[in-house]
């Protein structure tokens, strides 16, 4: 959610924004704002008016009363300042019910207009105007043919799609054995990775409340994820970002504790709506899978560089498991509505020859500050809005896809870097079962 007040200064530039992100459909909501802003600046003008006078004609309503003891001929005019106070009052209260009505439709309309993009983001109305910027690693296509995930995964008795379909339908899965196995040991070794760059390691609430919901994302990109809790006002988790950027709901924080940085574990659960190709089947979308993640809150002039840090952390990891990787800048049409600036870190699939998303990290700028109403008292005993980023450090789900397919070997084996190996009981390899 952008500062209203320029908007009010600078509406074309609004309009320009959401031009770049091909939202002309929203166009209609700055003259909205503008007009329901005026008439609520309006309506508290005129109350404050009438809240000024209220003391005045009450002391008057007093003297006039004293006075009338003495001369009748005060009484009438006693009266009718007391019907002007009582008609004060009336419309006052009038005119908070609706500054009350206007703020709320002038919030729904805020929260609806994109936050402004940073000047680099390439323009584009959606994900295949990305940019590739740079890759880490070399990206191998072996000389024997790699079956799909699932297929990999089924020679180590390590998923059973099935029973999860009995269970629990579409979209689910069990994972065994040392597949199950491997997938702890990246999530632990993920964990140790980032508490080694200085992170707070958290374990944050996997349900949160509307109002944090609302302060985190989009209502568009809501509908597509959230699943609601039935009869409370609690969401599952899509990602655990929001349940750490919600920790600092309604809070002033202290200038002298930022930057903020937390890595979490947690399940993950999305709606994933929408049909998909055959190439995210298995275990690739799917409505539960578990995830480490990275938050930073920051100054605002801290906010880029922790941007170019955190991404990079990224490609780190997943070399260090001796995974290629490239990051790719995303577009201005593929930005959600509260990001400012966004890229994907995405793995090389050998099987399909190309890459595909397994991190994405963003700066979101002050949107979920001032959403959330978080604050920064500085030293000046001033208070300013923080920067608020995240970024994927590993869902292994589909990350295990790109381990699987890079570290699997012409016999079926699949071997484990020294990175893991602690995680894996000093396993280096591993072999089908069959």
């Amino acid at each position: 959610m952008i500062d209203i007040r320029v908007l009010r200064e600078n509406p074309e530039s609004v309009r320009e924004n959401m031009r770049k992100k091909f939202q002309d459909s929203k166009l209609h909501l700055v003259d909205e704002v503008l007009e329901l802003d005026s008439k609520n600046r309006a309506a508290i003008a005129e109350a404050d008016t009438l809240r000024a006078s209220r003391n005045t004609l009450s002391k008057q309503v007093g003297m006039l009363m004293g006075q009338a003891k003495k001369d009748p001929s005060k009484a009438a005019e006693a009266e009718a300042v007391k019907a002007q106070v009582t008609a004060n009052a009336a419309r006052l209260a009038e005119l908070e019910a609706e500054e009350t009505r206007l703020a709320e439709e002038i919030r729904k309309r805020m929260l609806l207009i994109p936050n402004f993009i940073d000047a680099s983001v390439p323009i584009g109305p959606d994900d295949s105007c990305n940019v590739e910027v740079q890759r880490f690693g070399e990206p191998v296509v072996p000389d024997f043919e790699i079956p799909y995930h699932t297929e990999i995964m089924e020679r180590f008795h390590g998923v059973d799609m099935d029973a999860a379909g009995r269970v629990s339908g579409n979209g689910f899965y069990y994972l065994l054995g040392d597949i199950a196995r491997l997938h702890e040991a990246v999530i632990a070794y993920a964990r140790d990775f980032m508490i080694n760059k200085g992170f707070t390691y958290c374990i944050p609430p996997f349900m949160i409340r509307g109002a944090v919901v609302e302060g985190v994302m989009s209502q568009s990109d809501m509908d597509a994820m959230m699943y609601k809790i039935e009869g409370e006002d609690l969401y599952l988790i899509g990602t655990s970002e929001h349940s750490m950027i919600g920790k600092f709901i309604d809070q002033i924080i202290p200038e002298e504790t930022l930057p903020q940085t937390l890595t979490s574990y947690s399940p993950c659960f999305r709606k994933e709506k929408g049909a998909h190709g055959i190439e995210e089947r298995g275990v690739y979308r799917i409505h539960q899978f578990e995830k480490q993640e990275m938050i930073v809150v920051c100054k605002p002039e801290e906010s880029m560089a922790w941007y170019e840090k955190m991404w990079q952390m990224s490609v780190e990891l997943f070399r260090s498991m001796e995974i290629p990787v490239r990051q790719l800048e995303c577009c201005s049409g593929d930005l959600a509505d509260l990001k400012v600036k966004s890229c994907d870190i995405e793995a090389w699939s050998p099987r399909q020859k190309k890459y595909f998303e397994v991190c994405s990290c963003s700066n979101l700028g002050d949107a979920q500050a001032r959403r959330l109403k978080m604050r920064v008292r500085g030293a000046d005993k001033k208070m300013y809005l923080p920067h608020t980023l995240n970024n994927t450090v590993v869902a292994p789900p589909r990350m295990l896809i790109a381990f699987l397919e890079n570290h699997l070997q012409a016999d079926g084996s699949v071997t484990i870097p020294a990175v893991l190996q602690p995680y894996m009981g000093g396993k280096t390899v591993l072999v089908p079962e069959d």
